[in-house]
């Protein structure tokens, strides 16, 4: 099975993300968190239901002499929250966590942004590393370096740039993700080919049937290309002041829809594809996007079974107060992605109200 290591190349921050099946219960993975311990305090943060991954690793370093500290998190979007953050600030210290301890997240895309963010403040900052559990962790959410919690006024509003030390990628744990969340991964995973590279967006459009079935090998592949695009924006542009932005396609309208119904109603990756389709559309009506992309980007999200209509029962008005206070926003100006081929997008933050209802199909 094939195996990838992807360089993040930030100076001194550099590190490195590594992609294997049975990556987790590996003797790699102990030699990683192992070296990256020393001789400091270890603290591996996941859910209940993810322990399972975590019991493995704890065993061996035990065998090297470390004694991690084992926390748990309930699991939801609604936990991300400054109330969680307040619990693993407690654990690390009944740990004994110092300046040269290491926190490990083992989770989703939430616990990774949570984790991240306990890290990057903790102390004024402590190393950690990510082990993503979900798709959409894998291809986005671990890699980077961003790290926050959400408000109830709206998504990821608190928080700060943290490289992690490693990010360490086992694709066998897809092989018990919920067929939703494996979707939802696919919603960003479909975002890269738009943004940045055609021939990907080709490549996962014919993989699909087979990553839907969970093949190993497919998904290795996906993720790997999907890191590779992420790396190489990120190494250009770390804290989003020019190119990196390219990432938010359809983010402005899927956050505000996940804030406007609480976080309880659609999965990341579901907004954003509806986010995705919207941006589209609004690019359709500006005259800078083909209206072959936007069919391609549609039948492709259809086929990989997540949404793609704005909901009936949300209104415009509510999406657009929302995007006001969104972190994108400068100057009262909202930020929109359109793309202008397949493979390139451009920022808009002209955008007329009445294209953005127009686009919403209102």
């Amino acid at each position: 099975m094939a195996e990838y290591r992807i360089p993040v190349p930030l100076a001194e921050r550099s590190y490195s993300i590594e992609i294997a099946p049975n990556l987790l219960t590996s003797v790699r993975a102990t030699d990683v968190l192992a070296e990256l311990a020393g001789n400091s305090r270890l603290c591996i943060v996941t859910h209940p239901t993810l322990k399972r991954y975590a019991e493995p690793l704890i065993q061996a370093l035990e065998g090297r002499g470390i004694l991690p500290a084992l926390h748990l998190v309930p699991a939801g979007e609604h936990r991300k929250n400054i109330a969680t953050v307040m619990k693993i600030y407690s654990a690390l210290l009944e740990a004994k966590l110092d300046r040269k301890s290491l926190v490990v997240v083992i989770g989703g895309g939430v616990l990774g942004d949570v984790g991240g963010f306990v890290a990057a403040s903790y102390l004024r900052g402590i190393r950690f590393v990510q082990i993503p559990t979900t798709l959409l962790a894998q291809v986005d959410a671990s890699v980077g370096g961003k790290t926050g919690i959400d408000l109830p006024e709206g998504k990821n509003l608190v928080g700060a740039f943290h490289q992690p030390s490693s990010v360490l990628i086992d694709p066998n744990t897809l092989k018990t993700l919920p067929m939703r969340e494996l979707r939802s991964g696919l919603a960003e995973v479909i975002k890269y080919g738009i943004i940045y590279d055609e021939g990907f967006f080709k490549r996962v459009d014919t993989l699909l049937p087979t990553l839907l079935k969970r093949d190993v090998d497919s998904l290795a592949q996906i993720i790997a290309r999907s890191c590779e695009i992420k790396a190489e924006v990120v190494s250009q542009d770390e804290t989003e002041q020019g190119i990196r932005a390219i990432l938010n396609f359809g983010h402005t309208v899927g956050h505000a829809l996940e804030a406007v119904t609480q976080y309880r109603r659609y999965k990341h990756g579901e907004a954003v594809a509806i986010g995705m389709i919207a941006e589209s559309r609004i690019g359709e009506l500006l005259g800078q996007t083909p209206s072959e992309v936007t069919t391609a980007l549609r039948e492709s999200l259809l086929r990989a079974g997540l949404p793609v209509d704005f909901p009936s029962d949300v209104s415009v008005e509510a999406i657009l107060e929302v995007a006001q206070r969104d972190k994108k926003t400068i100057g009262g100006l909202l930020r929109f992605l359109v793309p202008t081929r397949m493979g390139e997008v451009i920022q808009r933050n002209d955008v007329p109200e009445s294209v953005i209802y127009r686009a919403l199909g209102r």
